[in-house]
């Protein structure tokens, strides 16, 4: 018969083998669910989230459930459970210390592309340590950054060029903080809401409304997730210029017009998706060196401006309405979870 001591170790040791994971269980609806961990193997890590972000352009559709059925494959998250619409782990943001795994690892603050939830089990491999100089806070926007750099790469900004990036959310700033690192490379962040004039002057970035921006561009990224942004960037581009879509539509069909100044003007319209690293790179580059990238290059603390909200994680079910509805001006909303 067990010792008392040996039976509470034993319950303590049980609940410790239990997660919980925030699932979206119909379009519109997510809620807290508990499910059981096995211990790590000899290769593998035991995280315990500090943080987790949400990326809201991309997580709107999926909450809503308007990811297309011909992108259920293509969209899947590295550690995505359920399928698409629903019932559905999702996201792929999360901060953590690992618990167990290798010495190398040990107590280290890691970087990891996994759903909302407050402890896990991944391979070794699937994390990244953050730097000790960085706040783990900041870490959550690795992933958006990582989409901002595959952007980047995808438009070529060259010494001098005039860029316009059209839509100031997370991304969109991203991607113009970035060019702006470029030297020469004269930067607009283009969107309609004027309050995002202050997070762009955070960014060491030129704002200006849509009904401003500067004419014959070389480069127009865009980034807004709405057609409207998409016309527009037709009419601020100059001949023979390029537009890079960075928009994810779901669902939603776009109408642009295509017979105008887009056809007489020789202009180009490239898809950027941080899904694939651009041809060019790839005998080089594979997805942990842009992660390790994204990582280092969130060192700057002016990032802090792109994180608008903070809330507990046991929260989450009850806000995502709000966050995912489409009257959301959010940027990354930070979820924060029990030690």
């Amino acid at each position: 018969m067990s010792a008392p001591n040996d039976v509470g170790n034993a319950s303590n040791a049980a609940k410790e083998n239990w997660a919980t994971a925030f699932w979206v269980v119909n379009p519109g609806e997510g809620e807290l669910r508990r499910e059981q961990l096995s211990p790590p193997a000899q290769d593998e890590v035991r995280v315990r989230t500090l943080y987790s972000g949400i990326s809201r352009g991309t997580e709107s559709l999926v909450f809503n459930g308007r990811v297309p059925e011909s992108e259920f494959s293509r969209m899947r998250a590295p550690f995505q459970s359920g399928e698409f619409p629903a019932p559905v782990k999702y996201g792929y943001c999360s901060v953590g210390k690992v618990k167990q795994g290798p010495d190398a690892l040990l107590d280290k603050t890691v970087f990891c592309l996994f759903p909302h939830q407050d402890d896990y089990v991944v391979p070794a491999s699937a994390v990244l340590t953050i730097p000790d100089h960085m706040p783990a806070k900041r870490a959550v926007l690795a992933a958006n950054m990582e989409t901002a750099i595959n952007g980047v790469w995808d438009a070529e900004p060259m010494l001098g060029e005039r860029v316009c990036v059209i839509g100031a959310g997370v991304v969109g700033a991203l991607v113009a903080y970035l060019c702006a690192q470029i030297p020469g490379v004269d930067v607009h962040l283009v969107d309609i809401n004027p309050e995002r004039r202050q997070l762009a002057e955070q960014l060491g970035v030129v704002f200006c409304t849509p009904e401003h921006a500067p004419q014959d561009q070389d480069c127009v990224i865009h980034a807004s997730g709405h057609s409207e942004g998409l016309r527009k960037a037709i009419e601020l581009i100059g001949s023979e210029g390029r537009i890079v879509e960075m928009s994810w539509y779901g669902e939603g069909d776009v109408a642009i017009p295509l017979g105008g100044a887009f056809h007489s003007q020789r202009l180009t319209l490239k898809a950027s998706q941080v899904g694939q690293l651009p041809p060019k790179l790839r005998p080089r580059w594979d997805y942990q060196r842009r992660l390790t990238l994204a990582l280092s290059l969130l060192v700057d603390e002016r990032l802090d401006a792109l994180i608008s909200g903070e809330s507990d994680f046991d929260q989450f079910p009850s806000l995502a309405p709000k966050l995912f509805g489409p009257g959301s001006v959010e940027l990354c909303h930070r979820l924060r979870y029990t030690a």
